[in-house]
């Protein structure tokens, strides 16, 4: 029996095994949103901790501001050519309200069934635990198998990621060494279905802005003021009408700027998926897409900006009439950009458009919001078609390179502050309902990733250095 069968081999027996860790993390409420959970936090951290010292890591600690964050390194015991490779994840999960959906208590995980599949179900199964867990489960059966692991390896998990990492870019700006590092994996995204697995190469960045229009100094009775003085909510949704075209094309001046056209080669792969805009949209209540009619629906998502409002607030909304004039009225917008497009750029653009279409006797005041900008990853090297076909030997279907609508910004913080690309590697679902009740991880996507990093593991260790130079 070859090397790598034999450790795929001890990964399918220890599976129960690797199961009954990945429960043990999952109890631990470690929401990293709640001050009640700070406990929680930290035992998750020390738990992580203590995994990675069992299979052989040097590990530190490092208190932040909020929750800490978890540094392991391993060296192989004899020299290796291959790469250094850092992986990164979060034991944070999202906090699990409203509790009522939840069939069990969130934080007792179970093995269930959802359309004829058995799924561990519980806060974190997919997000980022099992995700995670994937990992660390590989290299642990590898260690044990071979008696050592075949590269060098760094891993990175800290307990902030979903509240948007406030600590991570501190403590990467004080750990320079970490620069040596030659790809980042982030195992935190999704397959391309449930039979095809994925890489994703392209993500979308992100601008949040809030928006508040003044006008009259208080509230004022509309009996004794209307039709005398402008109305801050008018003054308004004037504005936001104004901030798109018919054709839901945003009609900002400048907000283009930089973008280029999708490449040939990946138009013709994207069309090559199997994509059913019906199932697409099934949850939505919807039936036909909107958007950009001269782009296909993948392209709208992954490949082509937006500028949204997530909430419009002023005057009166309680039970009944009020008859007023608002003093104030707001919006809050979030845009999602694409490769090319500075998110202070567009933000600049997008408060002067605002100021000059409101009309006379209203201000406007900007509260603006996070930033970060898209992430387009160069998938030539030899890194990426090594990983690509050991996906495709583990899942046998060709792996999909694709794009994701959404934004992960330590992907842009490993690019910024430490000079290194990150591959995306992930094994959830679309259907695993990661910030929602009942969140789940089929039992066939755990084990199926666990296997899956042996696989690249084991194959990208044997790259020689000349590979992957930066």
């Amino acid at each position: 029996m070859s090397s790598i069968e034999a450790i795929l081999s001890r990964a399918d027996k220890e599976f129960d095994q690797s199961i009954a860790r990945l429960f043990e993390l999952m109890r631990i409420e470690s929401v990293s949103a709640d001050p009640a959970c700070k406990n929680a936090c930290f035992e998750a951290s020390e738990w992580v901790r203590q995994i990675l010292c069992n299979i052989g890591f040097n590990v530190s600690v490092y208190a932040t501001a909020g929750h800490p964050i978890v540094l392991g390194h391993y060296r192989p015991a004899e020299s290796c050519a291959g790469p250094h490779l850092l992986f990164y994840g979060h034991y944070d999960v999202q906090p699990p309200d409203p509790l009522d959906l939840w069939e069990r208590p969130p934080f007792d995980p179970y093995i269930g069934s959802l359309n004829g599949q058995d799924c561990i179900v519980g806060r974190g199964a997919c997000d980022d635990k099992g995700q995670m867990m994937t990992f660390i489960e590989a290299m642990r059966v590898i260690k044990q198998e071979t008696g050592d692991l075949p590269l060098k390896i760094t891993v990175i998990v800290e307990g902030e990621e979903e509240i948007l990492s406030p600590s991570l870019g501190g403590f990467l700006a004080a750990h320079r060494e970490l620069a040596d590092v030659d790809y980042a994996l982030i195992c935190d995204t999704n397959m391309w279905d449930a039979k095809t697995p994925a890489i994703t190469t392209r993500l979308r960045g992100t601008l949040s802005e809030e928006i508040v229009v003044t006008g009259p100094d208080c509230d004022l009775h509309s009996g004794s003021f209307g039709g005398t003085v402008i109305n801050p909510i008018q003054a308004l949704t004037h504005v936001l009408g104004r901030l798109h075209t018919d054709c839901s094309r945003v009609n900002v001046p400048g907000f283009y700027d930089g973008i280029s056209d999708l490449p040939a080669a990946i138009k013709t792969e994207w069309n090559n998926l199997i994509f059913d805009e019906t199932e697409f949209l099934s949850d939505t209540g919807l039936n036909r897409a909107f958007g950009e009619p001269e782009y296909t629906v993948l392209e709208r998502l992954w490949a082509r900006p937006t500028l949204e409002f997530n909430g419009i607030f002023g005057g009166y909304s309680g039970e009944g009439l009020k008859a007023i004039i608002p003093s104030k009225a707001g919006a809050k917008i979030t845009c999602r950009l694409v490769p090319g497009q500075n998110p202070e750029a567009v933000r600049t653009k997008i408060r002067a458009f605002v100021v000059d279409k409101l009309p006379d006797g209203v201000t406007a005041e900007f509260l603006g919001g996070e930033a970060c900008s898209a992430v387009e990853i160069d998938v030539g090297a030899e890194v990426f078609s090594r990983i690509k076909t050991e996906l495709t030997s583990e899942w046998g279907k060709p792996a999909a390179m694709i794009g994701c609508g959404g934004s992960i910004p330590v992907v842009q913080s490993f690019q910024n502050l430490l000079g290194i690309d990150s591959i995306l590697i992930g094994f959830g679902l679309a259907d695993d309902a990661t910030h929602s009740p009942n969140e789940k991880y089929n039992l066939k996507c755990f084990r199926g990733g666990i296997r899956s990093w042996v696989r690249i593991l084991t194959s990208v260790a044997t790259m020689a250095n000349t590979t992957f130079e930066k």
